[in-house]
C-alpha cells in the first residue's frame, strides 16, 4: 500500500540529499518517537532507508511500545526501526553504540502545566541529562535537542520577528512558564556537554502543522481543522488577535534532519515560518467559508500579542528555508488526516 505521505516524504528527500550521505550507516537514538514531531523523522527516516538504501538504524525511546504499534504499524514494523520501552529520565541502554541522537520528548500542555509541573520540568531537564549521559557514554558524534521559541519568554509586541540573538526570557514567576524555562535549562545543559566531546545543535521550534497533529489538544490550527472537518463552527475562545507563523511538517523534517547534521555546536537555530497572520485569520483560512465564531474583543489600540520567528540564520548558514505554503499544506492535511 502507498504511503499517503509518499509526495511529502519525496519533498524531504529532495532537499536533503547531503544529509543521508551523512547518516547513510548511522546508529540513530530518537526520544520523543511517538510525538508529533517523532512520528515525521521516523517517516522521513524509512522513506530514505527504502529509497536510498541506506545501512544505518534508528532505536526508538518509548514508554509504551504498544501504543507505538498502534498508532503507526508501519512504521513499529519497519526493518529500521528498532522500538525500546522506557522512561527518557531513567531508560538503560548496556553496550548500545550510537552515532547521532536526536532528543525530541518533552510533555508541553497547558493542563499538565498546571496540574503536574514539577513532572513537565524533570522529564524536559532530568530526560536531558540522561540523554547526554547517554551520547558521551556511546560516543555519539552530533546530539540535536528540539528545544522550543519558548525560551525567549514573552515577544515584544513590536518585535515582529525574534531572532536567536534576543535575550528575554519567561517569568519564572508564573508557573506556566515552566516548560519554557525547563527548555532553557537543557539548552544549558547542552552548552555544559559540548565541552565533553557531545556536539550539541539546538533547534528552537514554534508552532507547525500537518498530517499527525493532535485535533483535541491546545495547538489552535489543529482544533480550526477538526471543527472545520465537522462543519463548523470554528470557535477562537480569545479575541482572534494574536499573531502567529506555522510550518508544514515535511519542511520541518528538513530543518531537523539539515540541523543534526550540520548545524554548529551550540549555536541554537529558530525553526519555524516567518509569514506571520492573526489567529482569526488562521480560521478563515483553515474554514474555507466555515462560520468563525470568536469569544473575545479585542482591544482598541493594543498592539496584538506575537510568537513569530526570524529564521535568517537558518536561511544564511544551512539555506533552509519554507517549501510548501501554509495554503498548500492545510489543502493537503485536510485530506491526509481522514486517512490517518
Amino acid at each position: 500500500m502507498r504511503n499517503p505521505l509518499a509526495q511529502y516524504l519525496d519533498h524531504v528527500l529532495a532537499h536533503t540529499s547531503g544529509v543521508w550521505d551523512e547518516l547513510r550507516a548511522a546508529r540513530i537514538f530518537l526520544t520523543g518517537g511517538t510525538g508529533f514531531f517523532g512520528c515525521w523523522l521516523l517517516e522521513s527516516y524509512a522513506h530514505a532507508w527504502d529509497r536510498l538504501s541506506l545501512t544505518g538504524s534508528v532505536t526508538v525511546l518509548t514508554r509504551s511500545t504498544d501504543a507505538f504499534r498502534a498508532k503507526a504499524p508501519h512504521l513499529a514494523s519497519h526493518r529500521a526501526i528498532r522500538l525500546v520501552e522506557g522512561d527518557v529520565r531513567s531508560f538503560h541502554l548496556p553496550g548500545e553504540r550510537f552515532t547521532h541522537i536526536v532528543h525530541a520528548a518533552a510533555d508541553a500542555t497547558p493542563e499538565l502545566c498546571r496540574t503536574n509541573p514539577l513532572l513537565v520540568h524533570d522529564t524536559i531537564v532530568d530526560g536531558t541529562r540522561r540523554v547526554l549521559d547517554l551520547a558521551v557514554q556511546c560516543g555519539a558524534k552530533r546530539l540535536l535537542l528540539t528545544s522550543s521559541g519558548a525560551v525567549y519568554g514573552t515577544q515584544p509586541r513590536n518585535l515582529t520577528h525574534v531572532p536567536e540573538t534576543y535575550m528575554g526570557a519567561p517569568d519564572v514567576t508564573d508557573q506556566k512558564w515552566v516548560y519554557a524555562e525547563a527548555k532553557r535549562v537543557a539548552e544549558m545543559l547542552c552548552t555544559v556537554y559540548n565541552g565533553r566531546d557531545v556536539q550539541c545543535a539546538i533547534a528552537r521550534c514554534f508552532a507547525f502543522f500537518g498530517p499527525y497533529l493532535p485535533l483535541d489538544m491546545h495547538f489552535a490550527i489543529g482544533n480550526f481543522m477538526r471543527d472545520a472537518m465537522r462543519g463548523g463552527p470554528i470557535r477562537i475562545g480569545g479575541d482572534g488577535t494574536p499573531m502567529r507563523s506555522y510550518l508544514y511538517m515535511a519542511d520541518l523534517a528538513i530543518w531537523l534532519w539539515t540541523i543534526l547534521v550540520a548545524g554548529a555546536p551550540g549555536r541554537p537555530y529558530n525553526v519555524g515560518s516567518e509569514r506571520d497572520l492573526s489567529i482569526a485569520e488562521l480560521a478563515d483560512m483553515v474554514g474555507g467559508g466555515t462560520k468563525v465564531e470568536i469569544a473575545g474583543t479585542p482591544i482598541a489600540g493594543r498592539l496584538p500579542d506575537r510568537y513569530v520567528p526570524s529564521t535568517e540564520r537558518a536561511r544564511t548558514e544551512l539555506n533552509l528555508r519554507e517549501w510548501i505554503s501554509l495554503e498548500e499544506g492545510l489543502r493537503r492535511t485536510m485530506v491526509k488526516e481522514v486517512a490517518l
